[in-house]
C-alpha cells in the first residue's frame, strides 16, 4: 500500500518537471502578468485591490458636507428671576410683613439651530431661548451675529430666529412621515459649547429607533409628541440641532433625552421635520401659535340618578348640561343631556379624561376635536372645530 503512494507521488512530480521543461516562458509569463497588477495609491501607499472604499467617502460624509455650513451655535444671555421665602414665617400674615425675597440673574446659555431659508431663518428650540435678552449665532465661517426673535411656541419647544442675510446655505425639509426605522440619522449641533472652540458642528451618527412616540406634559409644561427616537448621541448643547437623513435632509430637531448620567445613553428624541414645517409658516405668518381655544359646554360627570333617567348602560361619561348659542359645540350639533362616552376614541369616565385628553393632545384653534356621544341609546361621532376665545 505504501509503495503505490509512493510511486503516484514520484509520477506526480515528473509531470510538473515535464511541463516546465517542455514550456517554461509561458509558464513565466503567467507569473509576470500577475506582478504586473497596478496597486492603487492612498497617501503614497500601496494598498490592496480589493479595499472595500478607498476614498472613505460615503452618503453620511456628503450629508455632513452639504448641511454643515447651515448649522449654527447659539449662545444665549438671559435674565432669570428668583424667589425665596421664609420658611419661619410661611403664614399669610407673616408673609405680609417679610415678603418673599425677589432677585433676577444673568445667565447665559448655550444651544445649537439651523438656517431654513436663504434668507436667513433658523428654527432651534424654545427653552434655548427662553427669556432671552440677547441672541448671538455663530456661523461656521467664524462670524457671529446677533439673532432676533420672529416667534415661538413654548407649548411644542420651538423657537424661529432671523438674522441679516441673503443666498446664506440652508437646510431642506424632509418628510418626516417617510423616515424609516432602523436608516441613518446624522445629529448635528454645539455639545457643550464646543462650536465656539473652531466654529464647526459635531456629528454624531445612529439610526432612526422608533417613531411617533409621545409623551405627558413635562414639568414645565411643555407637550412632546409624535417624536423620533434616535441613538445618535445627543448631549447638552445638542438641543435645536438638526437631525438628517443620509440624503442631507432635515427629519427632525434634536430636543431632548432619557439619561441617568447627564448624558447620552442612546436615547435621544428629536421634533419631526413635517411638524417643524408648519410651525414655522405660522411662527413666521403670525408670531405664534393661537391656542386660547372655545368650546361652548357646559358639563357635569354622570352619576346614578342621571345614568337611570337617560337609561345609560352604565354610570361613566360626562353629559352635557348647556350649551352656548353661536358656540363651535352648537355647531357641531351637540345638545343638551348627550352623554360624552370618548375622545379621539379614547374611553371617558368623568372630567378629569376629558380634561387630561386635551391636555395631552397638541391642539389649536383651527383644530377638530373628536367626540363620541350617546343621545337616545345611540351613540354618534361628532366633530368640533375649535374656535378663538371671544373676548
Amino acid at each position: 500500500m505504501i509503495f503505490n503512494y509512493l510511486i503516484g507521488a514520484l509520477i506526480g512530480v515528473a509531470l510538473v518537471l515535464g511541463f516546465w521543461w517542455i514550456n517554461p516562458g509561458e509558464f513565466h509569463a503567467e507569473q509576470g502578468n500577475i506582478d504586473q497588477i497596478e496597486m492603487p495609491q492612498v497617501n503614497d501607499r500601496q494598498i490592496p485591490a480589493s479595499s472595500i472604499d478607498v476614498s472613505r467617502r460615503n452618503a453620511i460624509t456628503r450629508a455632513v458636507s452639504e448641511i454643515s455650513p447651515a448649522v449654527v451655535g447659539i449662545n444665549v444671555v438671559s435674565i432669570r428671576e428668583y424667589r425665596t421665602r421664609n420658611p419661619f414665617f410661611d403664614d399669610p400674615f407673616f408673609r405680609s410683613i417679610f415678603p418673599p425675597q425677589v432677585w433676577r440673574q444673568k445667565v447665559e446659555n448655550l444651544g445649537s439651530g439651523f438656517i431654513i431659508s436663504p434668507d436667513g431663518y433658523i428654527m432651534t428650540n424654545e427653552h434655548v431661548i427662553h427669556m432671552a435678552t440677547k441672541i448671538i449665532v455663530t456661523r461656521t465661517d467664524g462670524s457671529e451675529v446677533q439673532a432676533q426673535i420672529v416667534g415661538f411656541d413654548f407649548e411644542d419647544d420651538v423657537a424661529l430666529l432671523k438674522i441679516d442675510g441673503k443666498d446664506l446655505p440652508y437646510i431642506r425639509f424632509g418628510d418626516s412621515d417617510d423616515v424609516i426605522i432602523g436608516e441613518w440619522a446624522i445629529a448635528l449641533g454645539n455639545p457643550f459649547g464646543l462650536f465656539a472652540i473652531h466654529s464647526q458642528p459635531s456629528v454624531t451618527v445612529g439610526v432612526v429607533s422608533a417613531v411617533d412616540r409621545d409623551f405627558d406634559r413635562n414639568q414645565d409644561e411643555r407637550l412632546y409628541q409624535d417624536m423620533i427616537q434616535t441613538d445618535a448621541s445627543i448631549n447638552r448643547g445638542n438641543s435645536g440641532g438638526p437631525l438628517v437623513n443620509a440624503n442631507g435632509e432635515l427629519i427632525g430637531m434634536n430636543t431632548m433625552i432619557f439619561t441617568e448620567t447627564g448624558g447620552s445613553i442612546g436615547l435621544g428624541f428629536a421634533i419631526p421635520s413635517n411638524k417643524l414645517y408648519e410651525l414655522y409658516q405660522e411662527l413666521r405668518d403670525r408670531g405664534g401659535i393661537e391656542r386660547d381655544f372655545w368650546i361652548g359646554l357646559s358639563t357635569q360627570n354622570v352619576d346614578r340618578l342621571i345614568a337611570i333617567s337617560l337609561r345609560l348602560p352604565e354610570i361613566s361619561g360626562v353629559v352635557v348640561t348647556d350649551v352656548e348659542p353661536g358656540s363651535p359645540a352648537e355647531k357641531a350639533g351637540i345638545e343638551a343631556t348627550d352623554v360624552i362616552v370618548s375622545v379621539f376614541g379614547r374611553k371617558i369616565n368623568n372630567l378629569s379624561d376629558i380634561m387630561n385628553i386635551v391636555r395631552n393632545s397638541d391642539l389649536r384653534v383651527g383644530d377638530e376635536l373628536e367626540m363620541g356621544i350617546v343621545r337616545e341609546g345611540k351613540e354618534r361621532t361628532v366633530r368640533l372645530k375649535l374656535e378663538k376665545k371671544r373676548g
